[in-house]
């Protein structure tokens, strides 16, 4: 489209001159006596144009520069005022604190620092991590890390993160990251959020490592609390050994699902070896991670009996 009208152009400016040129053979004496009095008067309008030029010119120079002095001074003054509120935002780069992190706008890069709790997985050079510190917990969805530095990931490591702040199906979590060890090791106790169960503030505390207590194991089938199945494979039912373990447990009245991650706990491990043992009935004490996946779906890493 825009080359048409680039040759259309071109074709009425050449029309125009011709038809010029027809016009200026009719008549050539008049066309000179024209142009004689045509440079008279643009002669005489050139004198007068130059003279009150220069002037407005003066004029001209004088007012620009007060106006330059002035926009200058009003740039100052903005600067000055403009080094409050704008430069106190966060750069690009800048680690931010828990409560920032939060505050952040979803699909967003940001920068964080923490201490690996747990590592869940590792595949393809991506590793996916729980980690917190002393205001709150994060989730690392599949950040670049070599095995070698898998291994380093050891509980209480200090790692700086730099990815993009995204939430799937409720789960808020940093994904496409980079990291790097630096100075610095926690590792958190389990926080007990029992009486946080059912209630808005539960979620405040994602991801963190926290405790259930004086939970009662109910059967698997929530029409059937008689039942003898305390524990089933993968959430629908349809798994089998070695796959995520889910039981239900309640209190108050109350009953909720937990889950055994199998990336995070596998068939080997203790807490999965525990859950199979689960009888109807059972009172317990737990451990895990406070994940989210379409409401509270903790990732279980210890189940004994209540004390």
């Amino acid at each position: 489209m825009k080359r048409t009208k680039k040759y259309a152009a071109l074709f009425l400016a050449a029309a125009l001159v011709a038809a010029c040129v027809g016009c200026g053979t009719d008549d050539g004496s008049s066309s000179a006596d024209a142009g004689n009095v045509s440079t008279e008067s643009g002669s005489e309008a050139g004198d007068a144009g130059s003279e009150s030029g220069s002037e407005a010119g003066d004029a001209g120079t004088e007012s620009g520069s007060e106006a330059q002095d002035e926009s200058s001074a009003e740039g100052s003054e903005a600067g000055a005022e403009g080094s409050g509120e704008e430069a106190s935002q966060e750069e690009p780069g800048t680690v931010l604190s828990h409560a920032e992190y939060m505050a952040a706008e979803l699909n967003t890069e940001v920068v964080v620092e923490a201490y690996v709790q747990a590592k869940q997985s590792w595949w393809e050079d991506k590793a996916t991590i729980y980690a917190q510190d002393e205001d709150g917990a994060y989730f690392f969805y599949e950040t670049v890390c070599s095995e070698e530095d898998y291994a380093k990931l050891t509980p209480g490591t200090k790692i700086r993160v730099t990815g993009f702040k995204t939430e799937w199906e409720g789960e808020v979590e940093i994904i496409d990251g980079t990291f790097e060890i630096i100075d610095g090791n926690y590792v958190a106790e389990a926080e007990d959020v029992t009486a946080l169960l059912g209630t808005e503030e539960l979620i405040n505390h994602q991801n963190k490592f926290v405790a259930f207590k004086g939970l009662t194991v109910v059967s698997v089938d929530p029409e059937n609390e008689a039942g003898e199945e305390a524990f089933w494979y993968k959430a629908d039912g349809s798994g089998q050994d070695g796959e995520d373990l889910y039981f239900r447990a309640s209190i108050n009245g109350e009953t909720y699902t937990f889950t055994v991650e199998s990336y995070l706990c596998d068939n080997t491990t203790d807490v999965y070896a525990a859950v199979k043992e689960l009888k109807v009935g059972d009172k317990i004490d737990m451990e895990g991670f406070l994940y989210w996946y379409q409401g509270v779906n903790p990732h279980i890493t210890s189940v004994k009996t209540a004390e």
